[in-house]
């Protein structure tokens, strides 16, 4: 081969590497620079523009980055639209914590009917959580409702012995209740299958449920905390539209 040919050739072969590399995707540059630069970010699960021009969601499990389209900056923080006056960021982690309720393990909760019981709900609570018994007596206003209590003993040993008692009642709501709103604590229950209680804890880890009480609606959506009433009636509200 003369040396016209092989120049030609190197030629060629820088050009198709150039192209290749302007042919690579900002999702693929970003996953590529972040993984270089930023190893302890971990793995990133999911890459997508936003409406902003030039920024990049970058999604860790539930957590959410932003970067430029080269991944040499990132951004932790919310992204708030300011003409429609919406905190985007919080939209989408909502969306990304929201439990499709048809996916709750409804065999490990006990069932409180309250009038007609058309509006639904969980709770996931935690019978030593002084927060969970200042909801729980706010939502003793809260009618028309069905609501599916999920024990959570998460705070301790006694959490757990506490929930075994009222788990193993002969009437769970009633013991719950009177422990609850009526500071009666849930006497000594025969002995039963509280496999349940250790089922909750696990799905609430894969859920990342942190806290109690932690409510779930109809459509999903998630509020952690305390919450009133009122607040509690329009969630039952807008998950029912």
């Amino acid at each position: 081969m003369n040396t016209s040919k092989r120049v030609l050739l190197a030629l060629l072969a820088a050009a198709g590497l150039a192209g290749a590399a302007l042919a690579q995707s900002p999702e693929a540059t970003i996953r590529k620079n972040l993984a270089e630069r930023v190893p302890q970010l971990g793995k990133i699960d999911e890459i997508s523009k936003t409406p902003m021009a030039g920024l990049w969601e970058v999604r860790v499990g539930t957590d959410i980055l932003y970067t430029d389209a080269d991944g040499q900056f990132l951004i932790q923080g919310a992204l708030l639209d300011t003409k429609a006056r919406r905190n985007l960021t919080e939209e989408r982690v909502d969306k990304l914590m929201a439990i499709d309720f048809s996916a709750l393990p409804l065999k490990d909760a006990f069932t409180i009917v309250r009038g007609n019981g058309k509006r639904k709900m969980a709770v996931f609570q935690d019978p030593n959580c002084g927060y969970c018994k200042r909801f729980e007596r706010d939502l003793q206003k809260v009618d028309n409702v069905t609501i599916h209590m999920f024990l959570y003993p998460i705070l301790g040993p006694d959490s757990t012995a506490k929930s075994r008692s009222i788990w193993c009642a002969k009437d769970k709501g009633k013991t719950w209740a009177d422990w609850m709103v009526r500071d009666q604590p849930p006497p000594e229950a025969a002995s039963c299958d509280t496999g349940a209680l250790a089922r909750n804890v696990e799905f609430g880890r894969k859920y990342k449920i942190t806290g109690t009480p932690t409510l779930i609606f109809a459509d999903g959506s998630r509020v952690p905390g305390a919450i009133a009433a009122a607040q509690v009636e329009q969630h039952l509200a807008d998950a029912g539209k």
